[in-house]
């Protein structure tokens, strides 16, 4: 078993070239917080794996494996790792620690997810997520690349079930309105009207076909980090974990988004793919479906890819994510809330750390800690993170750990 006994994200709303820090400056306050919050000295860390997509591209900094030894002097001489999966960068690093700990090599291992983005214009710094997609041969002649893929996505539950964008607007809407009570949340002190949840040119702005400004998340400056250790480990030093990972789930397909589609034109879901890295992840934790969770936090880069999320999860049938969003099921008190926290378009989305925070959102839930978006009586909650187009797919359960 795989525990989590620290936890910690930092503000996601700052901007390090403001305060001119950099990528070395956040990794130093995301160790330092982390450990603190585990209740441990870096001494006891016996590995390091570090989530990071876009590290070289935005600040000519590769080689983050080293920067936590750089920045902690304590950790010289701790394997380390980086892993990149673009957006499921830190959740393909939670998996390797997860893999150390049940292979008996390590007890103690420290997980990062770190993304300093804002180096550089809007534009140019969305262009540089492009490398995500298949470069050359999906991306050429489109200005804002990822808007256009999840565009996409939504044109295909409209080819195929239907879709009214209103249904996306309130996506939007939700997550928005759940970071007001985020202390960490990128737009927690944006200033919104109804007309910002509209199609209204001035106010909400297109992007790309039907989504506007308030589908798509934002350039975001932040790291997450958790500390995970065995069963062993918490017995030898009489400690109780902050959460449990109950359950995994991993699959990898191709880059291109038309791939994707033309692999499920067989299949009742959109991304057959992903459903199978949520059932897999429930099937270990022992568990039939959604009806045995109480939250989700999931991948809300663009307002379709978590209108795909609800009926992939199984909240609905497919085709069907419309009914949970208009019966209001997916609210903070709903009876299957979904990005408490304000997910990616309220929370913000440093790529690199996106799945390591919803680790430590679905810790905060389940232990009790969330404070204002706490969601009552949270014991059990999922996590599905997506790289790129969803060519890579994480889901994990995390579990309250006296459960």
């Amino acid at each position: 078993m795989t525990n989590i006994l620290g936890v910690h994200q930092t503000d996601f709303a700052n901007n390090l070239a403001k305060t001119d820090g950099d990528i070395a400056d956040l990794t130093a306050e995301v160790v330092a917080a982390t450990l603190a919050d585990a209740g441990i000295g870096a001494d006891a860390v016996e590995s390091i794996h570090v989530g990071n997509a876009f590290g070289q591209l935005y600040t000519g900094q590769g080689h983050l494996g080293a920067m936590p030894a750089t920045v902690e002097p304590a950790l010289w001489g701790v394997p380390a790792m980086r892993h990149e999966a673009a957006c499921a960068s830190s959740s393909m690093a939670v998996l390797a620690g997860m893999a150390e700990i049940e292979a008996g090599r390590y007890d103690c291992v420290l997980v990062l997810g770190i993304e300093q983005e804002k180096t550089m214009p809007g534009g140019p710094a969305a262009a540089v997520q492009t490398a995500a997609a298949w470069v050359g041969h999906e991306t050429e002649g489109i200005e804002f690349f990822w808007p256009y893929a999840f565009e996409r996505v939504a044109g295909e539950y409209d080819r195929r079930y239907g879709i009214d964008e209103q249904h996306l607007r309130a996506i939007g809407e939700l997550n928005l309105r759940n970071a007001k009570a985020n202390p960490n949340a990128q737009t927690r002190a944006w200033a919104l009207t109804p007309e910002s949840f509209q199609a209204d040119d001035e106010a909400n702005p297109i992007v790309e076909g039907r989504l506007r400004r308030n589908d798509v998340t934002q350039i975001t400056d932040g790291a997450a980090g958790v500390v995970l250790v065995s069963d062993r480990w918490l017995a030898e030093h009489g400690r109780s974990a902050r959460s449990v990972i109950g359950g995994w789930g991993h699959t990898t397909v191709g880059l291109p988004i038309h791939q994707k589609f033309e692999r499920s034109s067989d299949s009742d879901y959109v991304m057959p793919h992903v459903r199978r890295a949520i059932t897999d992840a429930f099937d270990r934790a022992g568990i039939g479906g959604t009806d045995q969770l109480d939250a989700i936090e999931t991948h809300d880069c663009m307002t379709p890819s978590e209108y795909m999320a609800i009926d992939h999860f199984g909240i609905t049938a497919p085709g069907e994510s419309w009914k949970a969003i208009e019966e209001g099921r997916l609210e903070r008190d709903g009876d299957m809330p979904v990005n408490p926290s304000g997910g990616l378009i309220g929370g913000g989305h440093p790529v690199g750390a996106t799945g390591a925070r919803m680790l430590v959102d679905a810790t905060k839930q389940v232990s009790g800690t969330a404070g204002d978006y706490q969601v009552d009586g949270a014991e059990r909650v999922a996590t599905l993170n997506i790289g790129g187009s969803t060519a890579t797919t994480a889901c994990f359960v995390v579990e309250a750990a006296d459960r």
